[in-house]
C-alpha cells in the first residue's frame, strides 16, 4: 500500500513538474511494479523473513524519486521512515540494522548526484538514526505482543485440554456413584434415605457441571458449531426431550399444534429444551408450559414457569457464563442455550410474565430468509 501511494504521488507530481514527466512516470511504474510483486500469493509459502527483500527495491525506487524531483527529499524522507516502520512490525532487529546501508545510500546518492549543499547532505545523519530508532521501538513492541500472544495460546491450549479431560473422565465414576447411591436408597430407613437424596442431588449437580463444561469446550474450540439440521415434528421433538427429564423435576404442559415443525439439529435442540426445563424447575414453579409457534419466518420455542420471576441482579447477565441464581446452579445452562440458538441463526432471551417468566428461543423456519442451510 505504501508503494501504491508513492506511485500515485509520483503521477500527481507530473502536474507540478511537467519538465521531468518522463522521470516521474518511470518512478510511478517502478512503484507499481514492486507493489504488484509484494501482492503475489507466493510470499505466503516462503519463510516469514522473505518479504524483507522487498525493502531493497523499495529503497531504490525512493532514491529514484529523490533524483526525479531534482534532489528534493521532502517527500521521500517520510516514506523511508514508513518503510522502516513496516519492517519493524514484521522482521527481527538484524534485518532492520542490515537495512541501514542500502537505506542511507538510497537517501544520499541522489543528493550527491544532484549536487545538493552539504547542509542537505548532513540531514542523512539526522533522518537515518531516527528511522532506525523508530523501527527498533516498533520491533520491540511487536515482539513483546507476539510473545504474549503465543504464551496465552499455550496456556489456553493446556487449559482447554485439562478441562475437557476432567469433564469427560469424571462422568464414568459419577455414574457408578449414582448407581450405588440409588441401590442403597432402595432399602434405606428414612434418615439415611434423606442423606442419600442429598448425595444424589450433589452427584447430579456435578454431572450437569461436567456436561456443561464439555459443551463450553466444544463451543469455544469450534467457534461455530456444525449442525445437522433437519425438519422434525415439534411435538415429537419435545416429547422425546421430555423423556430425559425426570418426572420429579418438572410438571410440564405442552401447547403445540400437530402440524408444527422445527428445522433444527435434533441433539442441540434437546440440549436447549432440557436446559430450559431444568432452569424452570429449579428456579420457577409449576406448571411449566412449553409452547412452539411460528411467525414471520421464525419458529419460537417458549418455556414458561409460574414462579417468582428473574431476580433484578441477574437480568443483565442472565444468558452470560456463570450467571448463577442459586447454590445448586452451575451458571452454564442459559449461556449454552444462547450459544446453540445463535448457532442455529436464532436468539435466546427472557420475557417477563405475571406470574413467572418465559425463556424464549427462536429458530429460522425452513425456507425462510434467515434459514442458513448447512453444506
Amino acid at each position: 500500500m505504501l508503494l501504491v501511494l508513492a506511485g500515485l504521488l509520483a503521477l500527481l507530481g507530473i502536474g507540478n513538474d511537467p519538465v521531468h514527466a518522463d522521470r516521474l512516470l518511470l518512478v510511478a511504474a517502478c512503484d507499481f511494479a514492486v507493489a504488484f510483486v509484494a501482492l503475489l500469493p507466493q510470499w505466503a509459502r516462503t519463510s516469514p523473513n522473505a518479504p524483507a527483500w522487498l525493502g531493497l527495491p523499495s529503497f531504490l525506487v525512493l532514491g529514484m524519486s529523490t533524483w526525479s524531483f531534482g534532489g528534493s527529499a521532502s517527500g521521500t524522507g517520510p516514506f523511508l521512515v514508513l518503510i522502516y516502520a513496516w519492517a519493524g512490525l514484521h522482521f527481527p532487529r538484524w534485518i532492520l540494522l542490515s537495512y541501514a546501508l542500502p537505506a542511507t545510500l538510497a537517501y544520499l546518492v541522489p543528493l550527491v548526484v544532484t549536487q545538493q549543499a552539504p547542509l542537505v547532505l548532513g540531514s542523512a545523519f539526522i533522518l537515518m538514526p531516527i528511522a532506525v530508532a523508530v523501527a527498533l521501538l516498533i520491533e520491540a513492541q511487536a515482539r513483546h505482543l507476539r510473545e504474549d500472544r503465543e504464551r496465552l495460546a499455550r496456556i489456553e491450549q493446556w487449559r482447554s485440554a485439562m478441562m475437557s479431560t476432567l469433564a469427560h473422565d469424571v462422568r464414568t465414576p459419577l455414574a457408578t456413584v449414582r448407581m450405588v447411591l440409588e441401590e442403597l436408597k432402595t432399602d434405606a430407613p428414612p434418615p439415611v434415605s434423606r442423606m442419600l437424596d442429598a448425595a444424589l442431588r450433589q452427584t447430579s449437580r456435578i454431572t450437569r457441571l461436567a456436561e456443561g463444561l464439555l459443551d463450553v469446550q466444544r463451543i469455544d474450540s469450534e467457534g461455530q458449531l456444525q449442525l445437522d439440521r433437519r425438519e422434525h415434528s415439534a411435538q415429537a421433538l419435545v416429547k422425546e426431550a421430555l423423556t430425559h427429564v425426570r418426572s420429579s423435576d418438572a410438571d410440564v404442559t405442552l401447547e403445540i399444534h400437530d402440524e408444527q415443525t422445527l428445522y433444527v439439529d435434533k441433539q442441540r435442540f434437546e440440549q436447549i429444551l432440557i436446559n430450559l426445563l431444568t432452569n424452570a424447575a429449579r428456579y420457577g414453579a409449576p406448571p411449566i408450559v412449553v409452547t412452539v409457534t411460528r411467525k414471520n419466518g421464525q419458529d419460537r420455542l417458549e418455556v414458561r414457569d409460574h414462579g417468582p420471576g428473574i431476580p433484578t441482579e441477574l437480568r443483565e447477565r442472565l444468558f452470560g457464563q456463570f450467571a448463577v441464581g442459586s447454590a445448586e446452579g452451575t451458571g452454564l445452562g442459559l449461556w449454552i442455550v444462547r450459544q446453540l440458538a445463535e448457532a442455529h441463526g436464532g436468539r435466546a432471551f427472557a420475557e417477563a410474565r405475571e406470574p413467572g417468566v418465559a425463556m424464549v428461543v427462536t429458530f429460522p423456519s425452513l425456507g425462510s430468509k434467515g434459514d442458513h442451510r448447512d453444506p
